[in-house]
């Protein structure tokens, strides 16, 4: 009897032994998480292509974002945050004449060269702005005659500062839309490192056919804009 139950019990052994061998064991399916991209990036990638300025007339209006991608915009005038109190534009956009834009695209790309990008405060302003600020501020000390028109409705002036690589502004010794000494090129009186900040936007502007304005040290006109034609053109809010 014995000897029948051992070879029996070995057979059971073995059967039980292939069994285990041949199960597959699951476990649950990983998922992949998928980092969420930087907003910036993921912001830009859902923007239109880049246009082309190789083809456009110079004195044709554009919308500096549509031909590139690194500026920084702050449009102080679609605001409050200005000098008047008041919104005036009614929605941020940053139009220029296409001659302008190009000289600006080279400007910042010398400057990035550097570490450094221009961040806008205003551009193109309409000379229906340009009168609805004069009724606020009819002085020719801090707003242009719309008699007369302002380089800014021509669409050959901005208001700029620089930023670094982070985005944070420069220091320049005061704010945008200060008017007072301490504003102008001129006033030696701010340390060191503004002064540097001051040159260094100034002397690159100027070498691609800005002038400046001695009392802001944020304005910049285009030279061969300077004859142009004070325009009304209006932006589409989207």
């Amino acid at each position: 009897m014995k000897k029948i139950i051992l070879p029996l019990m070995v057979v059971l052994f073995t059967a039980c032994k292939e069994k285990n061998e041949k199960r597959e064991v699951s476990f649950p399916e990983e998922k992949t998480v998928e980092t969420p991209k930087d907003t910036l990036t993921k912001a830009l990638e859902e923007e239109p292509a880049l246009l082309s300025l190789d083809d456009v007339a110079d004195t044709t209006f554009v919308r500096l974002r549509d031909y590139n991608r690194d500026f920084v915009y702050d449009m102080k005038y679609a605001t409050d945050d200005n000098f008047l109190k008041t919104k005036v534009y009614d929605c941020a956009e940053c139009y220029v004449r296409a001659k302008t834009a190009k000289a600006l695209i080279a400007a910042n790309e010398e400057l990035m060269g550097q570490g450094y990008r221009i961040k806008f405060f205003d551009c193109y302003r309409p000379h229906d702005v340009q009168k609805k600020m004069w009724k606020i501020v009819p002085n020719p000390q801090y707003v242009a005659d719309p008699a007369k028109g302002s380089i800014h409705n021509k669409g050959g002036a901005v208001d700029i500062t620089l930023v670094d690589t982070d985005g944070n502004e420069l220091e320049m010794g005061t704010g945008f839309d200060f008017f007072g000494k301490e504003a102008h090129h001129d006033y030696t009186g701010h340390p060191d490192e503004v002064l540097k900040n001051r040159k260094l936007l100034k002397e690159t502007m100027e070498k691609h056919g800005f002038w400046s304005i001695r009392t802001e040290w944020w304005h910049y006109n285009l030279t061969s804009a300077s004859n142009g034609k004070v325009a009304n053109f209006r932006w589409d809010c989207e």
